[in-house]
């Protein structure tokens, strides 16, 4: 197979490469980018740990190749908040010590922040898991990350 170029906008910063056509979205942040906020779980997109958003909707990125990215602008976890400070959805899921072991962090994050940009207003809490419901956590309950959200979703997580 031939590479091809492909340029994305990446977290704001447009970035270019020159990618087998098969490899996937999540394969190119995390080696080619060295990106590794992405977490792979399943790689058939049913665990929700590889979720960026992409030109504003949460997706699995082990089911997006990298070159369908080429022109678009995908933000991963990396592109949310800082090291000096926690992004409003952070510090939400933070505060309510939503996550044990932090491996689904990420995805759960940006499937949160796919939400707030998207124009997710207050939710029940039934809806919040349905929306969530492509995310999978082992460590957890569900009930502190729903909690985490609800806080989100009340007007402290405008992204």
């Amino acid at each position: 197979m031939t590479n091809r170029q492909i340029s994305v906008t990446v977290n704001g910063t447009a970035r270019s490469a020159n990618v087998e056509p098969r490899r996937t979205l999540a394969d190119f942040l995390r080696h080619d980018l060295d990106l590794t906020g992405t977490h792979l779980g399943c790689e058939h997109g049913a665990c929700g740990a590889c979720t960026v958003v992409f030109d504003g909707a949460a997706v699995r990125s082990c089911l997006i190749l990298a070159v369908q990215a080429d022109g678009h602008e995908v933000t991963t976890v990396e592109g949310v908040g800082s090291e000096s400070e926690m992004h409003p959805i952070q510090q939400a899921l933070w505060e309510n010590q939503s996550f044990q072991c932090g491996f689904c962090t990420p995805g759960f994050v940006m499937s949160i922040y796919g939400m707030v940009q998207e124009g997710c207003g207050p939710l029940s809490r039934e809806a919040i898991r349905e929306e969530l419901s492509g995310n999978i956590c082992r460590c957890s309950g569900y009930q502190k990350i729903v909690d985490g959200v609800e806080a989100v979703l009340s007007g402290g997580g405008q992204a």
